[in-house]
């Protein structure tokens, strides 16, 4: 191995240090304990090394957003064994309930802090890769339910940012004990599929 691709070696090995350590730290402290120099603490380098790898927090917090959509498709593994379309759009739900209620953290930095989205419009891509594919997940199941005519025909965009909207508002509301103002928080799944339910079978008036 030459000089440079010892020090590439190296390089790389240094940056997945830190993002192990951002894991640790944003798993045990959230957002409000996590920061730069505390990440160099951990890792016992400067802070001035962890900023030649990553050029702020929010970065950090991006690529950890990231791994909080891998943490999340893990939950989804079995879910396409499920022949009808229509339970597997509840059994999706379900998921991501599990997920949000296992991981409160990763789902915040994932779905409501703004830091991820501030690094993303930097990037020249601007691709959101872990929300687009959850998405195209969702989106797929409603085609296929509509195609069957399990649920009404119509904008599946529409179908899809209602239906995500409803569970992640369940989630939100668990996450921050505001749940169980209306519900025991046990009942959050039993309320998610009575909902959608309910979301899936209206019939505008004529």
């Amino acid at each position: 191995m030459g000089i440079s691709e010892r020090k590439e070696k190296q390089k790389a090995e240094l940056k997945q240090l830190i993002l192990d350590a951002s894991v640790k730290l944003f798993a045990a402290e959230g957002y409000e304990g996590f920061s730069m120099r505390k990440i160099a603490d951990m890792i016992e380098y400067s802070p001035t090394t962890v900023y030649l790898h990553y050029k702020d927090k929010n970065e950090i917090l991006f690529e950890l957003h990231e791994l909080g959509f891998q943490k999340m498709q893990s939950y989804n593994m079995d879910l396409f064994d499920i022949a009808n379309p229509l339970l597997r759009l509840h059994k999706l739900g379900e998921n991501y309930i599990r997920f949000g209620l296992d991981y409160p953290e990763f789902y915040n930095l994932m779905f409501i802090l703004p830091a991820p989205m501030e690094t993303l419009k930097t990037k020249l891509d601007c691709n959101w890769k872990g929300g687009d594919d959850a998405l195209q997940v969702l989106k797929g199941i409603i085609s296929e339910c509509m195609e069957r005519k399990l649920i009404q025909p119509g904008d599946v965009n529409v179908m899809a940012m209602a239906i995500w909207g409803m569970v992640h508002g369940l989630v939100s509301l668990a996450i921050r004990d505001r749940f169980a103002k209306l519900v025991d928080v046990c009942d959050v799944v039993p309320t998610m599929y009575k909902a959608l339910h309910w979301m899936v079978n209206v019939v505008e008036e004529k």
